[in-house]
C-alpha cells in the first residue's frame, strides 16, 4: 500500500489515532492527528471522515474527537474463532489423510494446552480422544508452537511457579531448557516433541496465526516415535502446508520480508 495513495493516507490517519489511544494520549482530534503526522488538517479531516463512513472510526459525544470503533475488531475476532473450528476441522482432515497420523488443534490455556480439534485415523495406533483435555504446555505437543511468538519474559511469566514434572524421558528440566528447545524450533520452522510428554510419543507442531499476527492455535501431528520419526520430513512439509492454509483462512498475511 503506497503512502501517497488516498487509501494509504486514510490508513495512516487511522493508525495514528490508534497509536495515540494506545499511548493513553487525550483525544483524537483532527488537529492532534494532523500534528502527529505533520500533514495538512483539511486532508486529515477528510481521511478521518472517510474512516468514520467506512465504520473504522466513531466520534465522541462532543463530535470533536474521533475514536476507534472496536465493533469491527470484535466482529473479526468472533469470525476468527468460528473459522478456527470450522476451517481447523478441514485442515485436520486433510493433514490426517495426507500423513495417516493423528492430528490435533490445540490452544494455550494458562500454563497448559487444551485440544479443541482432532482427526485420528484408525491406522494411527492412537486410541481415545484428547478433546477438551488439558496438558502441561512445557511438554505438550502444542506448547512450543502456542508460545512461538512469545518473548522469553512472557514464557517465564507463563511458567512462573510451575514445577517441570517429568512425564517422559526427555521432558524439559526447567524454563531455560524449554526456551532453548523453542529457539531451535523457530530456526527449524516447526517444533519436535520427542518423548517429552510420555515415553514413545513423538510429535510435530506449527503455530497458527490470526489476522492480528497473534498465535491462535497450534496444529499438531502426533504418533509413536517408531512410526513418525522416520517420516518427519514429509510429515513436517504437510504440516507446514496445512498450517499456512489455515492461517490464510484466519486472515493472517505474512510480512513482505518473509515472502521474498
Amino acid at each position: 500500500m503506497s503512502k501517497s495513495s488516498s487509501m494509504g493516507r486514510g490508513m495512516l490517519a487511522i493508525l495514528a489515532l490508534g497509536a495515540r489511544q494506545g499511548a493513553g494520549l487525550p483525544g483524537g482530534t483532527v488537529a492532534g492527528i494532523a500534528a502527529d503526522l505533520d500533514k495538512d488538517r483539511s486532508q486529515v479531516s477528510r481521511n478521518l471522515r472517510t474512516g468514520e463512513q467506512e465504520g473504522f472510526l466513531s466520534r465522541t459525544g462532543e463530535r470533536t474527537s474521533y475514536t476507534l470503533d472496536w465493533s469491527l475488531l470484535t466482529d473479526a475476532q468472533q469470525l476468527t474463532a468460528r473459522r478456527l473450528y470450522t476451517d481447523g476441522a478441514v485442515a485436520l482432515e486433510h493433514l490426517a489423510r495426507d500423513t495417516d497420523e493423528a492430528c490435533f488443534l490445540g490452544v494455550l490455556h494458562g500454563a497448559g494446552t487444551v485440544t479443541i480439534g482432532e482427526s485420528v485415523p484408525a491406522s494411527s495406533n492412537l486410541v481415545g480422544s484428547w478433546l477438551g483435555r488439558p496438558y502441561p504446555a512445557y511438554c505438550s505437543d502444542a506448547g512450543q508452537a502456542a508460545l512461538w511468538e512469545s518473548s522469553d519474559t512472557e514464557v517465564r511469566t507463563v511458567f512462573a511457579g510451575v514445577d517441570f514434572v517429568r512425564h517422559g524421558p526427555n521432558t524439559p528440566s526447567d524454563v531455560d531448557d524449554f526456551l532453548a528447545r523453542l529457539a531451535a524450533a523457530r530456526v527449524r520452522g516447526y517444533s519436535v516433541v520427542d518423548e517429552e510428554a510420555e515415553p514413545g510419543l513423538y510429535s510435530l507442531a506449527v503455530p497458527v496465526r490470526d489476522f492480528k499476527g497473534e498465535v491462535a492455535a497450534a496444529l499438531q501431528i502426533v504418533g509413536t516415535k517408531a512410526r513418525l520419526e522416520a517420516r518427519r520430513t514429509e510429515c513436517a512439509a504437510a504440516l507446514v502446508a496445512q498450517g499456512t492454509w489455515l492461517e490464510a483462512r484466519l486472515g493472517y498475511r505474512q510480512p513482505l520480508s518473509s515472502q521474498d
